[in-house]
């Protein structure tokens, strides 16, 4: 069966910038905090396209400065005219307590999910403690909506990593270990226009595929069993992620039953989506009917969670999450059940939240005559 094409418009687009400057400075204001020093490299990418290391940002109401180094000097140069670039000469703590100590903020906001303790202290020390505040998830929020060139981002990574699995799966055969599954997936994704890796690649054969997070190692694939792929390309920095599994010429019969379940409980969820639910809500449409046959216990993780600049982002779909799903948050559906000895099946595609309900991001197919692989 074929792969049906996307409906997805994934042509480039340009990130806005300058708005979702504009929208932090609001949530700043509304925190009462005069500025922001970014830390977290995702996060300073999210508003300036730039990825290097070693750098932070400093955000107030009216400058936005990042501090750099000589290595990214050159990649810097076409931010000039968005902010104000600082090279620095010496350690990062000097250039950061140099810069802060210019601009004097009464009450400088830092990411204390992403600073470290001691050097939260250090900075506290080195600026004065009245004026650092603690503050989790500004940007985080801010993130979780994405916007036209995020979504296609997204959704060309999504082509990429089913462009390469197709071509993966006419190289599978009996006797191929994971590892050399693995390679020659990631080497087909980089071949079509990958950045890189949303995550390490999981390739489980056998009873391997009930480790939800297995990594790929010597176990080799054989006939009449099972082969779990979860896989994700990365693309201008956006990440996909998908699972899907296969049998190698026939299905086990626990798992052909258990795939059956799982793909009704996927197909379900994905059918309920709908801004103005809650994630836990969602997350309760697989687990039921999961529950119902059978295998409640074997589904021990979430629904899904968002994707964007980082594989998890939020919002985390599980039975407590109380956040609501608005247009514009990318999800995973992957339901999925495990049975130790035996194996596991977890199917996973990636979700637009629309105005009316939910745009797959991906195209494979997922029915089990697809699924049975004859090579």
């Amino acid at each position: 069966m074929r792969a049906k094409r996307s409906t997805v418009n994934s042509r480039p687009t340009s990130p806005p910038f300058a708005a979702r400057l504009r929208r932090l400075r609001a949530s700043l204001r509304q925190h009462r905090f005069d500025g922001l020093l970014i830390t977290y490299p995702n996060d300073i990418r999210y508003l300036t396209g730039f990825s290097g290391e070693a750098s932070v940002a400093l955000v107030t109401e009216k400058t936005f400065i990042i501090i750099s180094d000589f290595r990214f000097q050159e990649e810097l140069q076409p931010l000039k005219s968005r902010a104000e670039i600082v090279i620095r000469k010496g350690g990062m703590p000097e250039a950061q307590t140099e810069t802060i100590n210019r601009l004097k903020p009464r009450a400088l906001a830092v990411q204390s999910e992403h600073l470290g303790a001691q050097s939260r202290v250090d900075l506290a020390k080195a600026v004065g403690a009245s004026r650092v505040r603690d503050s989790v998830g500004l940007l985080a929020t801010l993130r979780l909506v994405k916007d036209e060139s995020e979504i296609a981002a997204i959704a060309k990574a999504a082509k990429v990593q089913q462009d390469a699995l197709l071509a993966t799966l006419k190289t599978i055969k009996a006797g191929q270990t994971e590892r050399q599954i693995a390679a020659r997936l990631e080497y087909e994704m980089k071949c079509r226009g990958a950045d890189g890796l949303s995550f390490e690649s999981i390739v489980a054969a056998k009873a391997n595929g009930s480790k939800p997070h297995y990594r790929a190692g010597p176990e080799k694939t054989a006939k009449g069993k099972t082969l779990l792929i979860d896989w994700g390309a990365r693309f201008d920095g956006y990440c996909a992620d998908m699972t899907r599994v296969f049998a190698l010429g026939s299905w086990p019969t626990k798992l052909k039953e258990v795939y059956e379940i799982v793909l009704d409980a996927h197909l379900a969820a994905i059918d309920a989506v709908r801004p103005g639910m809650t994630a836990s809500q969602l997350d309760g449409v697989a687990r039921a009917l999961i529950t119902k046959a059978g295998y409640g216990k074997e589904f021990g993780h979430g629904l899904g969670h968002g994707i964007g600049l980082d594989i998890h982002e939020g919002p985390r779909l599980f039975t407590t999450t109380k956040t609501v799903l608005e247009p514009g948050m990318v999800i995973t559906i992957e339901p999925g059940v495990y049975l130790p000895g035996i194996g596991g099946v977890r199917i996973e595609d990636d979700i637009l939240v629309t105005d009316r309900g939910a745009r797959n991001l991906c195209s494979l197919p997922k029915d089990l005559q697809w699924a049975t692989l004859h090579g």
